[in-house]
């Protein structure tokens, strides 16, 4: 028999309001302005500007008060006790003034507010099928081609088995075909520009532009080059000099010469300037200047978009509920209306409470960095992780993760991601806490400074921190080499 009992559960959930917080609270200047566009076009009851009546009212809101930001923030955000009840009374509407987000001295200046340049180049795979197509004599081979090309990566690789297409062939284009057949039309492909497209291998690649400079003048140096591709491109991997010598039975400088050369060949062809991706420039989320000795903290002024409620549909629901017999049609109606402005309202006050959730965070890493900021000595940076932020400014550590993630900030010394100010602490042998990017610029100052055909090992790293107090086991050496995406020292010999 079934036993059925009451139980009292305590769970904590979002409200739609809360996420749409939170999604906004991640993103980046270009993509919040696209997401601002996308929704005064998906909502007629949000439109652009603001009104004069609410300015004195606005400008109080959005004053900078931490104690009063801190209370609101919780009581919005985290208050997961209740929402907004389904029943509703038109006069709610009719009794509050439009929403509008007014433009105030915690953001920067109409400057920021030009057009962002963005360019796009054509798709790499457009440019090379209009060069195929000329040697292609069948549209069955077109066909083929282009589903050759379309299964051409970003990088300039195909990495998909010929005989997987052919299977894709069959199925989606009712086109039988062979291996053979797509190998014919991929020496096409792979003679085309730029040199290396197409290929499926590291090695192919490498290959493919060594013989296409072969074809405009064959030298000694190449075929060497083209030997080593060929036959011996693990030893040439792991940089076993000393056994190609040997194997090949040639001088070290004749070998330099063909290293060199193959190092110069291009390992992800589709990057020389045919990517099909739009080319993004940075747009800096805050603002940090010095002013006669103390900072200025401000945000582009692209976060704080004018928005407000249309007045229209406040017109319209207060037509609606002066109706003395409302009808089906006038209940949806209202229904539909009372959507879009709770819609438009509560965007509105998502992107208030991130404009200041913002604000709050980058203040926050601004005083604990001031010395920083003043300066741009990368030396005098603190330890400062998340959890720091978070407990200056009585926020959760995911909330201050969504800001710093993704928003650069710009300062005298040039536009840097907001992740670039958190580090760990390192303690020195004199007691002092200090930041792990200042062993980073150690490091990267001892191996650029290493003798290539003696490069140092991670120990020998170790040994040189010690030296100038700074305690570090050798895994937390290669930790950092690796961070910095430094090789091992293996790698980075040269003859």
């Amino acid at each position: 028999m079934l036993k059925q009992t009451l139980s009292q559960k305590l769970l904590q959930k979002l409200s739609p309001q809360q996420i749409q917080f939170i999604k906004l609270l991640e993103l980046n200047t270009l993509n919040f302005e696209e997401k601002v566009e996308e929704e005064l076009m998906e909502n007629p009851a949000l439109e652009t500007g603001k009104e004069d009546d609410r300015d004195d009212r606005d400008d109080r809101e959005e004053s900078y008060d931490e104690d009063r930001f801190v209370d609101d923030y919780d009581e919005d955000i985290y208050d997961t006790s209740s929402s907004r009840e389904d029943d509703f009374d038109i006069t709610d509407y009719l009794n509050e003034s439009e929403g509008g987000i007014p433009m105030s001295s915690d953001y920067g200046s109409e400057e920021e507010r030009e057009p962002i340049p963005i360019t796009s180049d054509i798709s790499f795979r457009e440019l090379l099928y209009e060069q195929v197509i000329a040697f292609l004599h069948t549209p069955e081979e077109e066909i083929l081609a282009d589903q050759l090309i379309g299964n051409i990566e970003n990088d300039g690789y195909i990495r998909r088995p010929l005989k997987a297409i052919v299977n894709d062939l069959l199925f989606s284009s009712n086109i039988r075909t062979t291996e053979e057949e797509l190998e014919k039309i991929l020496k096409i492909i792979q003679d085309q520009d730029p040199p290396g497209i197409g290929a499926r291998t590291l090695q192919e690649c490498l290959l493919l532009q060594i013989n296409r400079k072969s074809q405009e003048r064959q030298t000694p140096i190449l075929k060497l080059a083209r030997e080593i591709v060929a036959n011996f491109m693990d030893d040439f991997s792991k940089k076993h000099y000393s056994q190609l010598i040997k194997k090949l039975d040639v001088e070290e400088d004749y070998l330099k010469e063909a290293i060199e050369l193959i190092t110069k060949l291009n390992p992800k062809p589709a990057a020389s300037g045919l990517d099909s991706v739009k080319a993004e420039y940075i747009i800096p989320d805050f603002i940090v200047k010095e002013r006669d000795g103390d900072l200025e903290v401000s945000l582009n002024s692209r976060n704080a978009p004018e928005l407000k409620v249309s007045r229209a549909y406040i017109e319209t629901l207060k037509g609606y509920d002066e109706a003395k017999k409302p009808n089906k049609e006038v209940k949806d109606a209202v229904q539909f209306i009372k959507q879009k402005l709770d819609s438009a309202k509560w965007f509105i006050d998502s992107i208030r409470q991130r404009q200041r959730t913002l604000m709050l965070t980058m203040q926050a890493i601004v005083d604990v960095q001031h010395e920083y900021f003043l300066t741009g000595d990368e030396a005098s940076l603190k330890p400062m992780i998340l959890k720091d932020i978070a407990e200056r400014v009585n926020l959760d550590i995911s909330t201050i993760s969504r800001v710093a993630s993704s928003k650069y900030v710009e300062t005298d010394f040039g536009i840097f991601l907001l992740k670039h100010f958190f580090s760990e602490g390192i303690q020195t042998d004199s007691g002092e806490e200090v930041s792990n990017k200042e062993v980073k610029m150690i490091l990267q100052e001892a191996i650029g400074k290493e003798d290539k055909k003696k490069p140092l090992t991670d120990g020998k790293l170790m040994d040189i921190l010690k030296e100038k107090g700074y305690p570090i086991a050798r895994r937390t050496v290669a930790k950092y080499r690796e961070q910095l995406n430094i090789p091992v020292a293996r790698l980075r010999k040269e003859l």
